[in-house]
C-alpha cells in the first residue's frame, strides 16, 4: 500500500470517527465523566506534584548548598525524600499558622460586623427615610429572612422529615469518606511522584526520543521545559508577592487604626494571585466593611489601601516577580476573565502561566517565519531587510 492510499484511508477513519463522535455526544460525554472520576486521583496526585515541585526545589537547592558547606553529598533519593518532607512541614506550619492567627481574627471581625449591623440597623432605617424611602418592604424582607432561621421550625421539620434527614446524612458520610479517600490517594501519588522525580524524567525522555525525531523530540522537551518554567516563576513569585502585600495591608490599617485589619489583610493576599480584580474586589470589601464599622474613616480606608498597592506595585511587585511570565497586561486580563468564566478561581490563577506558554510560543514562532522571510520583525510592514553591501578598498 503506498503512501497516498495510506494518506486517503486515514482521513476516511478520521472522518466516520468524527461523525460517530458527533451523533453519540451524550454517551461520549458520560464516558468522559467516568473515566475523569476513575483517573481523578491520579490526575489530582500530577496536579499536587507539579504544584509542591516549586518550593521543593527550592528547599532542594537549599539543602544542596548546605552539605556542600559540609563537605557531605547524600543521593538523589535521600535528598528527594528530606525535600518533601521539609515541604510538607512548610504547608503543615501555613496552614497552622492562618488556623490559629487568622481563623480567631476573622471570626471575632464577623462577630463585630453582626453587633455593628444590629446597633446600626435604626439609624439606617431613620436615614432611609429622611431620604422619603419606603422601609417597610425592607423591614418585612428582613423579618421573613429571620423568621427562615426559626430553630423550633427547623428542628420540627428535621424531625417530621427524619427519613429524608437520615438518606441525605448517608449521602453526606458517603460523600466525606469518598473525599478522603481521593484526598490521601491523591497525597500518596503526589509524593510517590515527587520521590521519583529524577527517574520519571529520565523515563520520560527515553520514551520521547524513542518515537520521535531528533527535532520533533527536542521541540517538545524544549515546550515542557518552558511550562515548567513558567509556572515555577509565576507561583513562586505571586505566593512571596501575596505574603508581603497581606502583611503590608495589616500593618498599614492597624497603624491608621483602621477597622478589620485581619480581614481585609487576608483578603488582600488570597486575591493577590488574580492580577487586576482581585485588587479592586479586595479594596471594595475594605470599603464596604469600613462603611459598616466606622463610616468617617471611608476615605481614610480606600487611601491606605491603594497607597499600600501603589508602593506595592512600584518597588515590590518588579523586584518579586517583575515580568515572571512575559504576559502584556491585556492578555493577563483576558486570562484571568476566561479561567474564571470556565474554572473558577483555580482557573484565573493556572490560566495566567498557561497563555503566557501560548504567548511565547506563538511570538517565537512569528518572530521565527519574519526572519525566514526576510522581513524585520519589528516592522514587517517595512518590507524585506535590505542587506548593505560591504565596501572593499579596492573597489571603485
Amino acid at each position: 500500500m503506498d503512501k497516498k492510499t495510506r494518506q486517503n484511508l486515514l482521513l476516511i477513519a478520521c472522518g466516520v470517527a468524527m461523525f460517530a463522535a458527533v451523533t453519540n455526544l451524550n454517551i461520549i460525554k458520560e464516558f468522559l465523566v467516568w473515566l475523569g472520576g476513575l483517573l481523578l486521583p491520579v490526575l489530582a496526585g500530577l496536579v499536587l506534584a507539579f504544584v509542591l515541585s516549586v518550593p521543593m526545589n527550592g528547599i532542594r537547592c537549599g539543602l544542596e548548598r548546605l552539605f556542600a558547606k559540609a563537605k557531605k553529598k547524600p543521593g538523589n533519593g535521600a535528598l528527594n525524600a528530606l525535600s518533601l518532607v521539609l515541604t510538607y512541614l512548610c504547608l503543615v506550619l501555613v496552614i497552622a499558622l492562618v488556623g490559629l492567627v487568622a481563623v480567631p481574627e476573622i471570626v471575632n471581625s464577623v462577630k463585630s460586623i453582626s453587633t455593628t449591623v444590629k446597633e446600626k440597623w435604626p439609624e439606617w432605617m431613620a436615614l432611609l427615610r429622611s431620604w422619603n424611602v419606603d422601609t417597610d418592604a425592607i423591614n418585612s424582607a428582613v423579618d421573613q429572612a429571620l423568621a427562615g432561621l426559626d430553630f423550633g421550625k427547623l428542628l420540627q421539620s428535621a424531625l417530621s422529615g427524619a427519613g429524608s434527614v437520615l438518606g441525605s446524612a448517608v449521602d453526606v458520610a458517603t460523600t466525606t469518606i469518598s473525599g478522603v479517600t481521593t484526598a490521601v490517594f491523591t497525597i500518596i501519588i503526589g509524593s510517590y511522584v515527587l520521590l521519583d522525580k529524577d527517574d520519571l524524567k529520565r523515563q520520560s525522555k527515553m520514551l520521547i526520543y524513542a518515537h520521535l525525531n531528533r527535532r520533533h523530540a527536542d521541540r517538545f522537551c524544549q515546550v515542557c521545559s518552558l511550562i515548567q518554567n513558567t509556572f515555577t516563576r509565576f507561583l513562586s513569585g505571586q505566593c512571596m508577592e501575596a505574603v508581603i502585600l497581606g502583611l503590608l495591608m495589616f500593618i498599614a490599617f492597624s497603624l491608621f487604626r483602621l477597622p478589620y485589619a485581619g480581614v481585609v489583610a487576608m483578603l488582600t493576599a488570597i486575591l493577590a494571585f488574580v492580577p487586576y480584580i482581585g485588587a479592586f474586589t479586595a479594596c471594595f470589601v475594605g470599603a464596604v466593611l469600613t462603611l459598616i464599622g466606622q463610616p468617617s474613616k471611608l476615605i481614610l480606608c480606600i487611601l491606605v489601601y491603594q497607597g499600600v498597592q501603589f508602593i506595592e506595585n512600584q518597588f515590590i511587585y518588579p523586584r518579586v516577580v517583575g515580568s515572571s511570565v512575559g504576559l502584556p497586561p491585556l492578555w493577563t486580563l483576558a486570562a484571568a476573565l476566561l479561567g474564571g468564566k470556565l474554572f473558577g478561581i483555580l482557573g484565573m490563577i493556572f490560566f495566567i502561566p498557561l497563555v503566557a506558554v501560548i504567548y511565547s510560543l506563538v511570538r517565537d514562532n512569528t518572530k521565527s517565519r519574519l526572519k525566514n522571510r526576510g522581513l524585520d520583525p519589528n516592522d514587517p510592514s517595512a518590507g524585506p531587510v535590505e542587506e548593505h553591501p560591504v565596501f572593499h578598498p579596492h573597489q571603485k
